[in-house]
């Protein structure tokens, strides 16, 4: 089963690190995701843009309305995301506390992925 690990932090906290202390936090999460990555569970990470940089289509109004910023206000942000091959739900916790020790604060959401559709953007011809 693969799962979708959701981490929230809220950016005034993470983005008000210095550039070394960003790198400390980034290398003890390399560490937490190394024997992931071995064993081949490891999927996709990603570490999203502020907030600031968001653009949301709200879809309850016709045509459809574009704005800037995220899509709620909220105490923390989703700053990105891991996709992990884990056999349980136990297994995904215990990978998610590593990732914990290594980033405190915050919140990790785990939920399991579906797949919508086969393939990847190079296979649709995305560019």
């Amino acid at each position: 089963m693969q799962y979708a690990i959701l981490c929230y932090h809220s950016e005034d906290v993470v983005c008000s690190w210095s550039k070394e202390e960003d790198d400390a936090v980034m290398f003890k999460l390399m560490v937490a995701q190394e024997g992931f990555a071995k064993a081949g569970k490891l999927g996709p990470i990603a570490r999203l843009m502020p907030t600031t940089a968001a653009t949301t289509l709200r879809k309850d109004s016709d045509p459809p309305l574009v704005i800037d910023g995220p899509f709620a206000e909220t105490k923390e942000q989703l700053l990105g995301f891991y996709i992990v091959d884990c056999g349980s739900l136990d297994e995904v916790l215990d990978f998610a506390r590593e990732l914990a020790r290594a980033n405190p604060g915050g919140a990790y959401e785990i939920r399991p992925v579906t797949f919508f559709q086969s393939g990847t953007a190079s296979e649709a011809g995305a560019a």
